[in-house]
């Protein structure tokens, strides 16, 4: 897929960054052993200038450049062995001094033989999860401080359970859920008024999935079908940003409702709904919408799409972000 050029520059910048440290805390490493080993550093010394002889040999030619270069080879391996007994009597292993690469296919380069090494593609993904998410201005929310208390414990007339209640038990829902989030999860739709607590048990879901090493995409629906117009139609530099939508772990779809009806809206909410089902990943869709009010506002291929595979979570109770300024005022 297509990576914008400042995604691939912090990519590439991630990677740099892990082969220094690796070869810094080498370093580190290599000056501890030497001191206290200092026979070690003479061994080190010795089989760098054999690779300098090596090297003036083949230069100079002759008839017995090889049996020279056997030679010298037959002797570092003497001098290495030499090297590990000393490192393993010391209680190191015999790579202690070596660097320690996050990617030992690459060496932290980035690229095996010209092509691109998967540990660079996967910081490719990271790089571009980052930036879709940078669209939300929320902070990723807890399960630790969701507080039930702002639901009423009052039982509402012609219903069984209170909204503390009803609250409770999706609370245990989605936190079960995180706890046992995979790839092959089944998807959420959390509906009810605003100000009800979706936005923060979704993104309290993504914290988690992001802590078990998922890669996780969320923002709010306008602000992805934004970002897939101005790609779309030009406005921006490259990048296969429905891929991303369509490729990670865990979408969270943020306030559905809130984005401007197109046609190229509609056929892109779709192809997100549509493709993430057939493929079997998961998409937690947040809306303030009613189901009737989905069904006048959108396809029937997209509302039935929803209805017929998603969990459904009916959030209960006032709006807990104006109970909250007001127990703020009140001091």
């Amino acid at each position: 897929m297509g990576y914008s050029r400042d995604i691939y520059d912090l990519a590439i910048e991630r990677v740099s960054q892990n082969r220094a440290q690796a070869q810094r805390e080498a370093r580190i490493r290599r000056d501890m052993v030497e001191t206290s080993l200092p026979r070690v550093a003479e061994i080190e010394k010795e089989i760098s200038k054999h690779g300098f002889q090596t090297a003036k040999i083949i230069a100079a030619g002759g008839v017995d450049v090889k049996q020279k270069i056997e030679e010298l080879a037959a002797y570092n391996l003497t001098l290495q062995k030499e090297r590990d007994s000393l490192l393993q009597q010391a209680g190191y292993s015999k790579d202690f001094m070596e660097p320690r690469y996050s990617c030992p296919l690459c060496r932290d380069e980035g690229y095996i033989d010209g092509k691109m090494c998967s540990c660079l593609k996967q910081l490719l993904k990271e790089e571009a999860y980052k930036k879709l998410n940078r669209l939300s201005p929320l902070e990723l929310s807890r399960f630790d401080n969701f507080d039930l208390s702002f639901y009423s414990a009052s039982q509402e007339e012609g219903t069984a359970l209170s909204p503390r209640k009803k609250m409770e038990g999706i609370f245990r829902f989605c936190k079960q859920y995180a706890a046992n989030f995979s790839r092959k999860s089944e998807s959420l739709l959390m509906t009810g008024a605003t100000g009800l607590g979706k936005t923060h048990l979704s993104l309290a879901i993504a914290r988690e999935a992001i802590a078990q090493g998922f890669g996780v995409v969320y923002g709010s629906a306008q602000n992805f079908m934004s970002q897939l117009e101005q790609e779309r139609f030009g406005r921006t530099p490259f990048q296969d940003s429905m891929k991303l939508l369509l490729d990670c772990d865990l979408l969270i779809l943020d306030d559905l409702g809130t984005e401007f009806i197109t046609p190229f809206v509609i056929s892109s909410i779709y192809n997100i709904v549509n493709s993430r089902l057939m493929s079997g990943s998961p998409t937690i869709i947040n809306t303030n919408l009613s189901i009737a009010d989905m069904e006048e506002k959108y396809s029937e291929r997209i509302v039935s799409r929803i209805i017929g595979n998603y969990h459904i979570l009916p959030f209960w109770g006032r709006d807990v972000r104006q109970l909250k300024r007001i127990q703020k005022q009140q001091g």
